[in-house]
């Protein structure tokens, strides 16, 4: 009971003062010690027992929540889960998989990792991870993903299903620390022309963006086209550090500004790597944050043309704020502006994280989406002007691209999107995969010759629509018309990834992409884009 009596005291108190109605109540009872109190009283006075921790964060989820749609808490796991892509590697034992059939199937080794080195191939089914049975149990990929995962130097007992051997085969691994690689693809379209796929921005992506440029160069590369496309946002330092690759040594990069931080200025601190080469940059509507950064800065400076549909907008920068039990609360505190003065975020309403978030598709349902030329308009006001030839471009949220390409819709079906939802096309091509890899490396011992010769032709379409009937997907003879083209390209890639990896997928798929068509005849169309294109 005397333990009680401050608190009670303290709850008299400010009952007292709340009822006096005068202007100096909130000084005197201020909203942190309000806080508190109310804490203090739930704990010791609620009827039921009371889990403080679980209290304390939904506290502070919910007064973040009133702020602004990317101040956030995360607990020890989630943070850990947030950082990892980031920090750019992890321990385990380096494989790239997908669950078929509720069965893990190896679709990749890194190579030099550590199951590569024991013998483990593509088109391995593990089957158990020491003594933990992960195949026929519906276990979701990421608790898949815990049991692979552990520590450096671990082991991890592998009993693997190979494809025409009896029984299983075991398999020792010792864990390692795997990359987790933020530049997807990187190849060459042309002779002169090179494409760098970068996914997000991570700690490694700089050293990941000069390794695949300094080997494309190697292959002539005169020209580059780097694909922003769905690539959220990172670090930004990785973010400028990238952007100075095609700058000269003192143009502006970024700037940050806020009202208790003031502003700071990022400064290209060498002449780039890239100041000699034509780019092209793609974006959609998912380029956020750092990627807006990139492509800010390249606009801006008059230094490539930007290609595809306006970025997300997001430009709030948070600072991580970490508490001793591993959990961290990224809080927002400052704005990102292009070197022009543009401020990259969208309008919001705090508080308010649905319509924030329902953008995209007020986006898609106004048309700005489907139109080349975009249905969204800025206001006078917003107008700036770019540094070097004095463009105009516009703030308000996110990068409106120099060349607008709509999205394609033509293939789009309920056919094709079933399909593609209920996992039929990606199981479809794992399985024609692992039944006839011998046969198709015979034939096509290397990418080159695959991509020029092999076609997804009506025999294996055809195959493709029975496993479909087979999971209760009816077919449509008209719909399957208006997407068999788009379709049978992507088979191509989907089994050319799985063969000879991720760059083969880009390599096809992009003849089905509009903004990277759009980006390729830019960049060979030098005297047209002449005032954006040339370095």
């Amino acid at each position: 009971m005397k333990r009680l009596l401050p608190i009670l005291f303290l709850f008299l108190t400010a009952a007292a003062l709340s009822t006096r109605g005068n202007d100096n109540t909130a000084s005197q009872f201020p909203a942190e010690r309000k806080l508190r109190l109310a804490e203090a009283v739930i704990e010791n006075y609620y009827v039921d027992s009371v889990d403080a921790d679980k209290m304390v964060e939904q506290a502070i989820i919910a007064m973040l929540k009133t702020l602004d749609p990317h101040s956030a808490y995360s607990t020890a796991d989630e943070t850990r889960q947030l950082n990892e892509p980031l920090e750019g590697n992890f321990s385990g034992i380096g494989v790239r998989f997908q669950m078929l059939n509720d069965t893990l199937y190896v679709i990749e080794t890194i190579p030099g990792g550590p199951s590569e080195q024991v013998g483990i191939l593509p088109g391995d089914r593990i089957i158990e991870c020491n003594d933990t049975v992960i195949a026929g149990v519906k276990m979701k990929n990421t608790d898949i993903m815990k049991i692979l995962r552990g520590p450096r130097d671990t082991e991890a007992v592998l009993k693997v299903k190979r494809r025409g051997v009896d029984g299983t085969i075991t398999f020792n691994v010792i864990r390692r620390d795997i990359p987790i690689n933020s530049v997807d693809a990187w190849f060459m379209a042309d002779a002169n022309t090179g494409v760098v796929v970068v996914s997000r921005f991570a700690e490694n992506t700089p050293s990941e963006m000069r390794e695949a440029i300094a080997a494309m160069k190697k292959k002539g590369m005169k020209n580059l086209i780097v694909d922003l496309t769905g690539n959220s946002g990172g670090y930004l330092k990785s973010a400028y550090e990238i952007a100075n690759m095609f700058l000269r040594k003192g143009d502006l990069l970024v700037f940050t500004d806020a009202p208790r931080l003031g502003r700071t200025d990022y400064v290209a601190d060498e002449d780039g790597i890239l100041l000699d080469n034509p780019v092209v940059v793609m974006v959609d509507q998912y380029s956020a944050s750092a990627a807006e950064i990139l492509a800010g800065a390249i606009q801006d400076n008059d230094r490539g043309v930007i290609v595809g549909r306006r970025t997300f907008g997001k430009g709030l920068v948070q600072r991580p704020f970490p508490f001793p039990d591993g959990s961290m609360m990224r809080l927002t505190v400052s704005k990102y502006y292009t070197p022009s003065g543009r401020c990259i975020q969208k309008p919001y309403v705090s508080g308010d994280p649905d319509s924030y978030y329902h953008d995209i598709a007020d986006r898609y349902n106004n048309g700005e989406l489907l139109n080349a030329d975009s249905a969204y308009h800025y206001a006078d006001s917003l107008l700036y002007r770019t540094i070097r030839n004095a463009r105009p471009v516009y703030g308000g949220g996110g990068i409106m691209p120099d060349i607008n390409v709509p999205l394609d819709t033509t293939f789009f079906t309920h056919w094709y999107r079933d399909i593609v939802a209920k996992g039929v096309l990606n199981k479809f091509c794992v399985t024609y995969v692992e039944n006839h890899r011998k046969a198709m490396l015979k034939s096509y011992p290397k990418a080159e010759s695959y991509i020029a010769h092999f076609e997804a032709g009506d025999a294996l379409l055809k195959e493709l629509v029975d496993a479909a009937t087979a999971e209760g997907i009816e077919f449509n003879q008209e719909q399957y018309d208006r997407s068999a083209s788009y379709l049978a390209n992507i088979v191509k890639a989907l089994i050319g990834r799985d063969l000879y990896g991720q760059d083969v997928y880009y390599r096809v798929a992009y003849l089905n992409n509009p903004i990277f068509l759009k980006a390729r005849e830019i960049i060979n169309s030098p005297d047209k884009y002449s005032l954006i294109l040339k370095p």
